[in-house]
């Protein structure tokens, strides 16, 4: 929330134009300075920038909100509460899709389906409401180059071949689709905190990290001391600012997490055993993440003629209910 912009925190626009001039353009930025400092750049009286520091505090600050008010506003508009994958089985598991204003962690071995499951989200939230879609833009962020333009046209042919049967519906879609290759821990950090200005100028409807293990995996060595706290408070810090522009804006917000297939397996023994569910990132892993480990496997008697693997999205899954909250 301190990244929210000081235009959006109700300055004046000649005033967020004199700190900009500062480098001052967030709320973070403007309560980081002492009183002197602010009085110095602003202009204004000691009494005046008091008033001011009250204003973007409240601005950046959580709003209050009661249990009966939360409920209300499901109750209100229940379709707004859930993204519909279109997968009837897993639509009727998750209650109706995937849950707006929240996070969604996609979890699975290698090579099971996670991004190809990304990339057909990302197909459905640029449809109109009317087909179930969420009529707006989609943000992705890519962190081991395994995003494919014409993969993702594919999608949306074979799901809707009727609604994309024109050039101008796909260039429409694809254009709908915002890309950003970041492959450092730090640079996917610095993009989230700017994601706040793009989902309110390109009316972002969903955000997508594909996939959060591969930064942290290549930046942070287990077997080396200190490691494992680093590891905690980059997830921690990053789960933070996703929970915070998924309820901000009631979109949903969906990550990939890659599981070794030695703990996966460990994993769903534990599941089928009924034991309880580790903390599998870390201990300080914090508790805002509805964790979805889905298992997809591709149907291989629909293989495409000449085509080494299967029709897009005609796999089947296994949604291991034990840890959902049914």
């Amino acid at each position: 929330m301190a990244t929210k912009k000081l235009r959006r925190a109700g300055l004046s626009q000649e005033l967020c134009d004199r700190l900009s001039r500062h480098q001052i353009t967030t709320c973070r930025d403007f309560l980081c300075l002492s009183l002197l400092e602010l009085m110095k750049v602003t202009g204004q009286s000691y009494w005046n920038v008091q008033k001011l520091l009250c204003k973007v505090s409240l601005a950046c600050a959580p709003k209050m909100q009661t249990a009966y008010e939360m409920k209300m506003k499901r109750a209100i508009n229940p379709s707004s509460a859930f993204f519909p994958t279109t997968l009837d089985g897993l639509d009727k598991a998750l209650h109706g899709g995937v849950a707006c204003g929240s996070l969604t962690e996609v979890t699975g071995p290698s090579g099971c389906g996670k991004t190809q499951f990304c990339l057909m989200m990302s197909v459905l939230a640029t449809l109109p409401i009317s087909m179930g879609g969420l009529d707006g833009a989609v943000i992705y962020i890519d962190t081991e180059s395994a995003f494919g333009a014409e993969r993702l046209v594919e999608i949306a042919e074979h799901r809707f071949p009727n609604y994309f049967g024109t050039e101008e519906k796909l260039f429409s879609m694809t254009r709908s689709i915002h890309l950003y290759r970041e492959l450092t821990c730090d640079s996917v950090l610095k993009r989230i905190e700017t994601l706040e200005e793009e989902i309110i100028s390109k009316k972002v409807k969903l955000v997508i990290i594909d996939s959060v293990a591969s930064v942290v995996r290549k930046e942070f060595d287990m077997k080396l001391q200190g490691n494992l706290m680093e590891r905690s408070n980059f997830l921690a810090r990053e789960a933070s600012l996703l929970k915070y522009l998924a309820e901000e804006f009631s979109i949903p917000v969906s990550f990939s997490f890659f599981f070794f297939k030695s703990l996966f397996h460990n994993f769903l023994l534990m599941l089928s055993s009924k034991a309880v569910l580790p903390v599998l990132l870390s201990e300080s892993y914090p508790l805002m993440v509805n964790f979805l480990p889905l298992l997809f496997s591709f149907v291989e008697s629909k293989m495409e003629v000449g085509s080494s693997r299967p029709k897009c999205c005609d796999f089947e899954f296994g949604i291991w209910s034990s840890v959902l909250p049914l």
